[in-house]
């Protein structure tokens, strides 16, 4: 069956990366007057597409009424090493692609929606390391970025203590998930991690300072793309209303 809605990609070149990013935008078949324009930012952007089949997701939710306006940009890494370099908190470019998010993302979300009196409503997306850094940039630009779905992102001391030390946050909206059995995920960087732990240690402080915070340990779910795909629809229905 042939997608409702129109993927189109466009290419930025990145000040703060000094490299050329491509931006793949899924928009949707129609928008309601009715409803803000929501956009959804994606790291792991080409994941989201392929595996999480987040354009089929979106079209069936649309049709159903689930979620309304809503806008899928997704940004992708060259390989692993990119990816670590740019969504770790310990990245070299970490800060960098922060700064492209809000600086060139946005501003190229903005030109590309339809004027909406309304406004926008933006929500940043990420698997594992790539909810990292989605957390990462809400909390330091929570009057650019109002909504967070993270599904098992990497929890280290920077993740703890940056969610301890955010200030005047307490709007932005967190969908966050962990599988009970991811405690020994292999990554890059670390070896084998147990994400459950720190996850859960997350959940207490994000808890005590959100107002809206969605937080689900699914019994069945490991650090796979089959556990993310199955629980996208959910997330998506839960946070793009």
């Amino acid at each position: 069956m042939a997608r409702k809605g129109i993927m189109t990609d466009k290419t930025i070149e990145s000040e703060f990366l000094q490299e050329e990013m491509v931006v793949k935008i899924y928009r949707p078949e129609k928008f309601d007057s009715l409803y803000e324009n929501h956009v959804c930012i994606m790291q792991d952007g080409d994941d989201y597409f392929q595996l999480g089949r987040v354009a089929t997701v979106s079209d069936r939710l649309h049709e159903e009424e689930e979620i309304v306006n809503v806008t899928f940009i997704g940004i992708h890494y060259i390989d692993r090493f990119d990816r670590l370099k740019k969504y770790h908190p310990d990245g070299e470019q970490f800060g960098a692609y922060i700064d492209f998010l809000v600086k060139e993302v946005v501003p190229l979300a903005d030109e590309y929606l339809p004027i909406n009196p309304l406004g926008t409503v933006r929500t940043l997306m990420g698997d594992s390391l790539a909810g990292t850094i989605a957390l990462i940039s809400a909390l330091r630009h929570p009057d650019v970025f109002h909504k967070v779905i993270m599904q098992s992102p990497l929890v280290d001391e920077a993740v703890i203590r940056a969610a301890k030390q955010c200030d005047d946050v307490g709007g932005l909206d967190v969908y966050h998930s962990i599988g009970l059995k991811e405690t020994a995920v292999p990554t890059t960087k670390d070896g084998r991690v147990d994400f459950l732990g720190p996850n859960r240690q997350l959940s207490e402080i994000l808890q005590e300072r959100l107002t809206s915070y969605h937080f689900h340990e699914l019994a069945e779910g490991n650090h796979t793309w089959k556990f993310w795909q199955k629980e996208l629809p959910e997330a998506l229905s839960t946070m793009l209303y």
